[in-house]
């Protein structure tokens, strides 16, 4: 692979990089931005740019101990350096993919990437006024978009609002204290817990709230709202702008579960399940040994959970390819949005959270 000091990187109008026909990217760099939080820097094999939208995410295709796991993380690079793409990954206590890339990904390792997809962006929601409201490693896709206004020299409005434990947590802390310092109008504010180890924080310290949200920024409540950050930050903050009074068409969230759906979510795929006509076809899972009922209206991952497993999921819309499984017998009625590649479909595999049941089916999982 060329360095990027190379004439064709500096000189050269590169193609764009094509995930579906070369979709193994290589590690350039890694560098360490808080004590248990990451950035891992790639390339294309061939040299090519990144072309996609600040906010947006990639997902990986990683073997883990044997097992394919596919895994959505937003890109914390922007567009606007197009020679390399970056994600920044939070170590995480239980967490199977963050711990074995914090462990195991080196410069020189390759992986398999999907390409970017996503509508958590600024790009298409532009306003005279943005506020990014970011809890912990949620700071990735809303850094992407700041980056973005920071590189084209456009002194956008933007108060960057970022919460995290203590100041050592801060992700990017410098790098948005040096966009600050260019761009007239762009603010920042960050929120900790505790001040910890660094007795002159003379920033805040607690939770995000109302008042204090007024005080950075009080005319918030014209601003549009980029949100991202834990689920329990999420719905602390569509509470709060719903009690203030805020015109939620202007908010917009990022989120990724791989577990299950909130308490919510599944009350309403149980009632859909329950009050259905539809005919129903046999669902058997091979390692788990689960033998479920699915409707023939019903996606399959929305029967999984509601039967009660905990199967992986994400964008919920065919885009990321987090619950992509092989299908072993039966057919599917597949609507994706560009989470699954032809060439995958032709093996036999599928994506349950958009794929309802033609008959009955034999899925490995």
């Amino acid at each position: 692979m060329a360095s990027r000091n190379t004439p064709q990187y500096w000189e050269t109008v590169l193609p764009a990089w094509d995930a579906d026909n070369d979709n193994t990217l290589i590690c350039c760099q890694i560098r360490n931005e808080t004590h248990d939080v990451k950035s891992f820097f790639f390339q294309s094999i061939k040299p090519s740019q990144f072309r996609y939208l600040p906010g947006q995410f990639i997902t990986l295709e990683l073997v883990i101990n044997g097992e394919t796991i596919n895994r959505c993380y937003t890109i914390s690079s922007t567009p606007t350096r197009p020679h390399s793409i970056s994600i920044t990954v939070k170590r995480q206590p239980n967490g199977i993919v963050s711990n074995w890339l914090h462990d195991n990904l080196k410069v020189g390792s390759q992986i398999s990437v999907l390409g970017a997809a996503g509508d958590f962006t600024c790009a298409n929601h532009p306003a005279s006024k943005y506020l990014f409201l970011s809890g912990g490693s949620g700071i990735t896709p809303l850094m992407s978009m700041a980056q973005a206004f920071h590189d084209l020299a456009e002194d956008a409005d933007i108060v960057f609002v970022h919460s995290a434990r203590t100041p050592a947590d801060i992700i990017f802390r410098h790098e948005l204290d040096l966009m600050m310092f260019n761009q007239p109008h762009f603010r920042t504010a960050f929120i900790c817990e505790k001040a910890d180890a660094e007795p002159s924080w003379t920033m805040q310290t607690g939770y995000l709230n109302s008042g204090l949200l007024k005080q950075i920024a009080p005319d918030y409540l014209k601003r549009e709202i980029f949100t991202c950050g834990p689920a329990p930050y999420m719905a602390a903050v569509r509470v709060m702008l719903a009690n203030a009074g805020f015109d939620m068409q202007h908010y917009h969230e990022e989120s990724f579960n791989f577990d299950e759906l909130p308490s919510s979510a599944q009350s309403e795929v149980k009632t859909s399940v329950t009050e259905t006509g539809a005919t129903k076809f046999k669902l058997e899972f091979t390692k788990s040994g689960m033998n479920i009922q699915c409707a023939s209206d019903q996606f399959v991952l929305d029967a999984g959970i509601a039967a009660g497993m905990r199967l992986p999921s994400s964008c919920r819309k065919g885009l990321c390819g987090t619950c992509k499984s092989k299908l072993i017998s039966g057919k599917v009625d597949m609507k994706h949005g560009g989470g699954i590649r032809p060439r995958e479909i032709e093996q036999g595999l599928f994506l349950p959270c958009c794929s309802k049941p033609l008959t009955n089916l034999v899925i490995e999982k």
